[in-house]
C-alpha cells in the first residue's frame, strides 16, 4: 500500500495536535497545573510522533521526541513547568509547523532553528527540579492488556515503523499476522490480531494506528489487568497458570488449568482458553466465546468494529463546494418547475400540485442541510489569537488579558476565510495603539492589565463580530493634524464617526515610530477593502480614556438565502428577507414631505424616511403617488427605511451569483439571481439602502 494517501490525513491531524497543543499551553497555570491538561498536551506531541515515525518523517519524530520526554517529565511530577518551559514548547511548535508545511511541498524548513529548539528544550528536561509535593497523591496507572485487531494492506517497512511504536509504549505480541505477499511490494495484506501491556490509553492508541488504518478496520479492546509477575510464566504473563483444583478461575482474560487433556498442544503463543480446571463448574469458568485459538487465529473472520467506528470523515473543501453549487442549481430548477406547473389547471392535476409541495419542501431541508456542512464556530478564527496576543504584548512590554465571547457563533466557512486576516490586524492594532503600557495604565486609575474582548453574535440574517478594548481611545485632535498634514479635506466641527474613518485611508497612521508591528499606514484601509469585498461593513464607535470598539457585520453565508421578490415596472429586485420588517399600503394623510425636498411616512408613531426605488434606478413606475404603491420597511444598521415599489411577487429561496465577477460593482446592489422564469433578478443590498437614506438627493420628491 503505497502510505503517501495517508499523507494529507496526517498533515490536517497534526495541524489539529499542534492547535490543541498551543491553546493547552497557553491557558496552562504554572502556579497550579492541571494534570489532565499536562497529559493532553501530552497525548497531542505523542501522536504527532508517532504519525511522522510511521511516514518517515524523521526530523519531525525527532523535535516531537525532545517535546514528548520534556512534557513526559512533567505530567509525571519529576519537574514543574516554567514560563520558560512554556516559551520553548511553543516555538517548538512554531518548527513543527514549518517542518510539515515543508514535507506537503510548501517551502523548506529552517534546520538550524529546528536544532536549536530541540537542544534547549532537551536542556530544559534534563533540569533538576522536586516538585512541590500534591495533596492528593494519584498512584500511576495501571498497566492493562488490550487486543489489537485491524485489517489492512502495508509494507514492510510501515509495519515495521508501526510495530516498534507499539513497542515503545510496553509489552507486544503478535498473535495473528498475514503472510508477506511475493513480488516488489512484499505487502503484507490481511488480518492483524495484537496484545499490548501497557498504560496507553485506547484513545492514544486509535490515534496512533489511524494514520495508516481507517477507523472502521480497526478495533482495540477493552483493557484487562495485567497479571502479575509472580503468577506468570516467563511468556510475558500471559499463558500457563496454576491452580489448586476445586479453586475457580480468578481471571477470566486467561486460561487456567492445572494439566492439558491428552493429546492436545499448547497455543503456539503460550496462551489462550482450554477446558476448565478440575472442579470448577461450567459457570464459573470463563467463556471462550471468540477468543478461542481456532478464532483468534482466523484471518478469514471479519470482526465487527462497531465499539471504533469514527463518527465523522474528512471531505476537502472542493467536493464541498460542488455539493453546494449543484443544490443551488437544484434550487433554480425547482423554482422553475414550481412557475411552470402554475400555469396548469391544479383541478386537472392535483398530484402534480402536490409532487411540487413535496418537492419545495424537500428542497429547502436539502439545502438547509448541505448549508451547514460550510458552517463554523467563529472559534476557528478567534483561537489563534491567544498566542497572538500573548507574544505581542511581551514584545511590547503590555500585560494584555484576551476574552472571547459566542466562540460557537456559526458562520460560512467561506466568509471565516476572508476575515481571519482584517481580525489580526484589528488585534494587532488594538494592542499597539489602544491599550496603554503598565505604567499609563496605572497613572490613569486602570488596572495594569489591559483587555481586549472579540466577541461575535446573529443579528437579523447577518453576524457580528466586535473587536473591543479598553485603552486610551482615537485621539480626535491627532487625527485631524495627522489628516491635515496630508493635505485631507477636514474640519474641526466634523462629527466624530466622519474623523474616525479617516483612518481607513490608505497610508493613515497616528503612530509616531514606524516599528515591526504599526506605522507604516498600511493595515486599516485593507480590512475595509476586505470586508466590504466580503458583503460587509466596518464601523467604529470610540471614548477617549475609556477604548475603542470596531464592529463587521457579515452575511451569514455567501451561497443561498431567503428573499423577497418585488417588482418596479417590468424589473424584479430581491429583497433579502432577513433585512424585511413588514410591508404595508400606507394612507395619503400619512405621507409628507419635508421642505420639498424629502418623503417621509408616519409609520405607528414614528416618521420614516421613503426611497423610491424607480427613482433610485432610473426606473419607469407604474406608480406615481407613493400613497398608491407598497412600502416594504427595512431594517439595517440600527436604522429602518421604506421602500417605495409597484408590486409585492413572492418569496423564494433563491441562489447568490457574483454580479461583480460577471459584470461590475453596481451601487445598492449586492449580487443576482436567476428565477424560476430564466431571467436575472437584481438583490438589493439593504445595508446600502439604509444609509442612502441619509443623502436627500436619492429621495427627493
Amino acid at each position: 500500500m503505497d502510505v503517501s494517501q495517508f499523507h494529507a490525513t496526517f498533515f490536517e491531524e497534526a495541524n489539529e495536535h499542534l492547535e490543541s497543543l498551543e491553546s493547552l499551553l497557553l491557558s496552562l497555570d504554572l502556579s497550579a497545573p492541571d494534570p489532565e491538561q499536562l497529559n493532553a498536551i501530552f497525548r497531542a506531541a505523542h501522536s504527532i510522533k508517532g504519525g511522522a515515525a510511521t511516514f518517515g518523517f524523521r526530523d519531525v519524530a525527532n523535535l516531537t521526541h525532545a517535546l514528548e520526554t520534556l512534557l513526559d517529565r512533567l505530567r509525571k511530577q519529576e519537574l514543574l513547568p516554567t514560563q520558560e518551559m512554556v516559551d520553548a514548547l511553543l516555538v517548538g511548535g512554531d518548527v513543527l509547523r514549518s517542518q510539515l508545511a515543508a514535507h506537503r511541498g510548501q517551502g523548506s524548513a529552517d534546520e538550524a532553528a529546528a536544532e536549536a529548539v530541540r537542544v534547549r528544550i532537551e536542556r530544559l528536561a534534563e533540569i533538576e527540579s522536586a516538585p512541590v509535593a500534591p495533596v492528593v497523591i494519584d498512584l500511576p496507572e495501571p498497566q492493562l492488556r488490550r487486543t489489537i485487531r485491524f485489517r489492512a494492506a502495508l509494507t514492510q517497512e510501515v509495519v515495521d515503523n508501526l510495530l516498534g511504536e507499539l513497542r515503545a509504549l510496553g509489552t507486544l505480541e503478535v498473535l495473528t499476522e498475514p503472510a508477506r505477499a511475493r513480488g516488489k511490494s512484499g505487502k503484507r495484506k490481511g488480518a492483524w490480531v495484537l496484545a499490548l501491556t501497557a498504560r496507553a490509553q485506547a484513545t492514544e492508541l486509535e490515534e496512533l494506528l489511524q494514520f495508516v488504518i481507517q477507523p472502521e478496520e480497526l478495533e482495540v479492546g477493552e483493557g484487562e489487568p495485567a497479571p502479575s509477575a509472580a503468577a506468570s510464566v516467563e511468556d510475558a504473563g500471559f499463558g500457563l497458570f496454576e491452580d489448586a483444583p476445586g479453586t475457580p478461575a480468578a481471571d477470566p482474560g486467561y486460561g487456567f488449568f492445572t494439566e492439558l487433556p491428552t493429546g492436545e498442544q499448547v497455543h503456539a503463543q503460550g496462551y489462550g482458553f482450554f477446558d476448565t480446571a478440575p472442579g470448577v463448574s461450567e459457570a464459573a469458568a470463563p467463556a471462550p466465546v471468540d477468543k478461542t485459538p481456532a478464532a483468534a487465529a482466523s484471518p478469514a473472520k471479519v470482526v465487527p468494529m462497531t465499539g471504533s467506528e469514527s463518527s465523522s470523515i474528512r471531505v476537502s473543501v472542493e467536493k464541498v463546494d460542488q455539493l453546494i453549487n449543484l443544490v443551488g442549481e437544484l434550487v433554480i430548477t425547482q423554482a422553475m418547475l414550481a412557475q411552470t406547473s402554475l400555469q396548469l389547471d391544479p383541478t386537472q392535476h392535483g398530484r402534480l400540485a402536490e409532487g411540487m409541495a413535496q418537492l419545495e419542501r424537500n428542497t429547502r431541508d436539502l439545502q438547509e442541510a448541505v448549508m451547514s456542512i460550510r458552517m463554523l464556530p467563529i472559534a476557528f478564527v478567534f483561537s489563534r489569537f491567544p498566542r497572538l496576543v500573548r507574544d505581542l504584548a511581551s514584545k511590547l512590554g503590555k500585560r494584555v488579558e484576551l476574552k472571547t465571547v459566542g466562540e460557537g457563533t456559526e458562520l460560512d466557512k467561506g466568509v471565516i476565510e476572508k476575515i481571519a486576516d482584517p481580525l489580526t490586524h484589528l488585534v494587532r492594532n488594538s494592542l499597539d495603539h489602544g491599550i496603554e503600557s503598565p505604567a499609563d495604565r496605572r497613572a490613569a486609575g486602570k488596572p495594569e492589565t489591559g483587555t481586549i474582548t472579540l466577541r461575535a453574535f446573529h443579528q437579523g440574517g447577518s453576524i457580528v463580530i466586535e473587536v473591543s478594548d479598553d485603552g486610551g481611545g482615537l485621539h480626535r485632535q491627532r487625527i485631524l493634524d495627522k489628516a491635515r498634514s496630508r493635505g485631507m479635506q477636514v474640519a474641526d466641527d466634523m462629527p466624530d464617526q466622519d474623523v474616525w474613518q479617516l483612518i481607513f485611508e490608505p497610508g493613515f497612521s497616528t503612530a509616531e515610530v514606524v516599528s515591526d508591528v504599526s506605522g507604516r499606514g498600511v493595515g486599516m484601509d485593507v480590512v475595509k477593502r476586505n470586508i466590504q469585498a466580503a458583503g460587509g461593513r466596518v464601523d467604529l464607535s470610540s471614548v477617549p480614556g475609556q477604548g475603542t470598539r470596531i464592529s463587521i457585520r457579515l452575511p451569514l453565508t455567501l451561497a443561498i438565502l431567503d428573499g423577497m421578490s418585488i417588482a418596479v415596472g417590468k424589473e424584479i429586485f430581491i429583497v433579502p428577507l432577513g433585512f424585511v420588517v413588514e410591508s404595508l399600503q400606507p394612507k395619503a394623510q400619512d405621507i409628507r414631505t419635508i421642505s420639498g425636498e424629502c418623503i417621509m411616512v408616519k409609520v405607528r408613531g414614528d416618521y420614516l424616511p421613503v426611497v423610491p426605488l424607480a427613482r433610485l434606478f432610473n426606473l419607469p413606475s407604474e406608480v406615481v403617488d407613493p400613497a398608491g404603491g407598497i412600502l416594504v420597511i427595512l431594517e439595517a444598521e440600527g436604522a429602518r427605511v421604506a421602500l417605495a415599489v409597484d408590486e409585492l411577487v413572492g418569496q423564494h429561496q433563491i441562489v447568490i451569483k457574483s454580479l461583480e465577477a460577471n459584470y461590475r460593482r453596481v451601487p445598492g446592489i449586492s449580487g443576482a439571481t436567476i428565477m424560476g422564469d430564466g431571467k436575472v433578478a437584481l438583490i438589493l443590498d439593504a445595508a446600502a439602502l439604509v444609509r442612502s437614506s441619509r443623502n436627500l438627493s436619492l429621495i427627493a420628491a
